[in-house]
């Protein structure tokens, strides 16, 4: 090969991509069952089917992993949340709109129960080093909930002095709380019924219109 020659393609994106998912849910699973202290990077290379040179090769240590994963979770979550808001032209009310986000929130957790659980039990320990963490979940999910509420305000559908960023971080502690109370204990109820109580719920907290909508 000679100088002029480029120097081989890396690894397909996709595929390393693939290799990482797995390391995520084989770390959601450990640390959801043992906690991150307890969980080492041979017991997820094991559990995600690797080598323990794998972990290291994509991250750097276990530290770097973590903080991936929970970027990777906020991430999922907010895209969720995003895509649960109705597309310009449509013919839904603010209110149901937010109600519609609040929901695809609930589906997510009920579905990612263990993912659930990690963000809201690690992500606020600001001493660790992915306390980057709590300013994604607040500008990336918690953001499209204050977008939603920042959008009936301008409508005069809220109570004047509605504070949408509090309220958001309001609401989407509901969401989560009430999902995964569900999932744990009540998991016979059918998602609509806690879906038509956390939108009552949101209802209360945001405040009669103060004009007709």
């Amino acid at each position: 090969m000679n100088a002029s020659t480029p120097e081989p393609a890396k690894p397909v994106s996709g595929r390393r991509e693939a290799t990482r998912r797995k390391l995520f849910e084989a770390a959601v699973t450990l640390i959801s069952e043992q906690g991150y202290g307890a969980t080492t990077v041979d017991e997820i290379a094991e559990r995600a089917g690797v080598a323990k040179g794998t972990v290291y090769y994509n991250f750097g240590g276990k530290n770097e992993l973590y903080a991936a994963l929970m970027e990777w979770g906020v991430t999922r979550l907010a895209d969720t949340l995003r895509e649960a808001v109705p597309a310009a032209g449509q013919d839904v009310g603010p209110r149901e709109a937010l109600a519609e986000v609040l929901r695809s929130g609930v589906v997510f957790i009920s579905a990612h129960e263990a993912l659930a659980r990690l963000l809201m039990a690690e992500a606020w320990r600001t001493n660790q080093s992915w306390y980057a963490t709590v300013r994604q979940i607040r500008t990336e999910a918690i953001g499209v909930i204050t977008g939603q509420l920042d959008a009936m305000v301008e409508r005069g559908l809220t109570r004047p002095d509605l504070d949408t960023s509090l309220a958001g971080s309001a609401l989407f502690g509901m969401v989560v709380t009430v999902a995964l109370d569900w999932r744990t204990l009540q998991p016979e109820r059918p998602v609509e019924e806690i879906h038509t109580t956390l939108a009552h719920m949101a209802d209360g907290l945001i405040g009669s219109p103060a004009s007709p909508q």
